[in-house]
């Protein structure tokens, strides 16, 4: 039996954790008009929000749709501040719980893992996959067909169900989760809710135990939906893909998008989490390396420079980081 989540309904609706959420929520979001309205009669805001939770009559509101450049294009869906402060307060009490539930390889949206925490330990595995770099280090490179636009509903209730037995939780978590229809009526996250980055990774999780537990890999690596596997075997790794495959599609109702397969050697250069890594340095990828240059040319701030910067100090950068700071002094 799984552990259970220990939090019960009123830890989540109560005002004060509906109150110790707001602040939270409004790092970097003072200016903005609508956050501005709601904060002006905060208090009957909340207490609002807080008896309708409590009466189960909440309802969540509609999104707002933009496209942003990330670098390819993302549609984000934006909640109301409202909607929004209860994803902080549901995260603030499901965070912690299902964050121990997850593998240490796993990364993206968890605290203390972020993309360096990601390429230092494929640094850190891809030397021991290669002894040393004494031995060829095959790597399959994968990533899941739109995945945030495929989590099924259904299968994601049935996977927080494993863990949460208070009902008025599942109940509310419901009533987020379907608030958003992605390729269908029961499918989809939007990217903008922060309830979506946890999701996401109770979703997967689900595989990471399938990769970890039944194919005993014992070198992989998952961002979000980019994940690798390690291994000295070019024919172990080819035989876990419809494996892979297969395990996606029947439990997860997700495709691997078939035109980023790939198994390649660390020493002829792997991409993944935007370098290509090589057996004892990486440097930035190509596309990345361009449109930094170009964006600083557009707009050579200070800031901008000196975050280009400090992400440059994670590889092997040294002529890429005087181009950049010969292109912000000319301009």
């Amino acid at each position: 039996m799984k552990i259970q989540l220990a939090h019960n309904f009123e830890d989540i609706v109560s005002l004060d954790n509906l109150l110790e959420a707001w602040p939270e929520f409004l790092k970097g979001k003072r200016e903005k008009k609508d956050v501005q309205e709601f904060s002006f009669r905060l208090m009957d805001n909340v207490i609002s929000l807080h008896y309708d939770l409590v009466y189960h009559i909440y309802k969540h509101d509609g999104y707002q749709a933009f496209s942003i450049q990330d670098p390819k294009p993302r549609n984000i869906h934006k909640a109301s501040v409202r909607d929004r402060l209860l994803h902080r307060a549901i995260y603030r009490r499901l965070y912690p719980f299902f964050d121990k539930t997850f593998i240490a390889d796993s990364f993206s949206c968890r605290i203390g893992r972020g993309t360096h925490k990601a390429l230092d330990r494929f640094r850190l595995v891809a030397f021991r996959a290669s002894e040393n770099n004494t031995r060829t280090c095959w790597i399959l490179k994968c990533d899941v067909k739109k995945f945030f636009a495929s989590i099924d509903h259904g299968i994601l209730i049935s996977i927080l169900q494993k863990y949460i037995p208070d009902k008025d939780i599942l109940w509310l978590l419901g009533t987020v989760i379907s608030s958003f229809p992605g390729l269908g009526q029961k499918t989809g996250l939007p990217l903008g809710n922060l309830t979506s980055q946890l999701f996401a990774n109770i979703y997967m999780n689900e595989f990471d135990q399938f990769v970890k537990h039944r194919l005993k890999a014992k070198y992989y690596i998952r961002y979000a939906d980019d994940f690798v596997l390690l291994s000295e075997s070019r024919a172990w790794l080819g035989a876990q893909i419809p494996a892979i495959d297969n395990f996606l599609q029947r439990e997860l109702k997700l495709t691997l998008h078939p035109q980023k397969i790939s198994i390649k050697t660390l020493a002829s250069g792997v991409d993944f989490l935007g370098w290509v890594h090589f057996s004892d340095y990486r440097v930035l990828r190509t596309s990345t390396k361009k449109r930094m240059l170009r964006r600083i040319r557009r707009r050579s701030s200070l800031s901008t420079a000196n975050s280009y910067l400090g992400l440059l100090r994670h590889g092997s950068t040294y002529k890429l980081r005087e181009e950049v700071l010969k292109q912000h002094l000319s301009n």
